[in-house]
């Protein structure tokens, strides 16, 4: 099964000589599945044609806003319309989610609460569920339609479904804590307060359910939902 990765934003320099760029993460936390990937670099201008060019679709997170003006935004958005029209199931991951909600009627702000940042708490179709977060700006009108499936007390509208044709979540299962360890030193400073800062470093040994999460994704790639 081919997954096409849209990249909406690319890792700090040193993360991508670490580990990789953010297709890579993703790769590896959907690794043994049998899937085969290829990357569109959405925010240099490279949209796909059409969703039949994939047979499953993954938006990734972004430094970006989906309220901003550029000018990969409107086309990225037709093209969710497109695959949500088409049936091929697609996820969405923080922008991701973000900007599939936005395309499909749902309102994105700069969440005037701030921040969430480090490992979270969620409940999660009816699971309490620890994953990695990095974000302020949130889903807080979710499109007609879209099912919510994830929340926390910070995040109303942290995980949607929709109509069994789109899954998409706000935390990042696909950041670790080393991940999470060098954006907290490379991006985090002077942006988010130092006291969400040093919380989110002194949680980095804590667990997190990012591989029961992984493993949602891929059967919603290859099952549906």
């Amino acid at each position: 099964m081919k997954i096409g990765i849209l990249m909406t934003g690319h890792a700090v320099p040193d993360l991508i000589e670490s580990r990789g760029d953010y297709d890579t993460l993703f790769a590896g936390l959907l690794a043994g599945n049998g899937f085969d990937f290829v990357s569109y670099d959405v925010e240099n201008g490279v949209v796909p044609d059409s969703p039949d060019e994939a047979d499953g679709w993954l938006i990734t997170g972004s430094r970006h806003g989906v309220y901003e003006d550029h000018p990969w935004i409107a086309p990225l958005e037709a093209f969710i319309r497109a695959v949500h029209a088409d049936g091929r199931p697609m996820i969405g991951v923080c922008f991701g989610h973000q900007i599939i909600a936005q395309a499909l009627g749902g309102k994105v702000v700069k969440f005037p609460g701030g921040w969430s940042v480090g490992r979270t708490e969620y409940d999660i179709e009816g699971r309490r569920m620890a994953m990695n977060a990095w974000h302020q700006d949130q889903v807080i009108e979710a499109p007609e339609g879209a099912e919510v499936i994830g929340s926390s007390d910070f995040c109303a509208n942290a995980a949607l479904l929709y109509d069994d044709r789109i899954l998409t979540i706000q935390p990042h299962p696909e950041f670790d804590a080393h991940v999470v360890d060098m954006i907290i030193r490379l991006r985090g400073k002077g942006v988010v307060p130092d006291a969400q800062l040093d919380a989110a470093r002194a949680a980095l040994d804590q667990p997190t359910d990012a591989a029961v999460f992984a493993r949602r994704m891929a059967d919603f790639f290859t099952k549906g939902a």
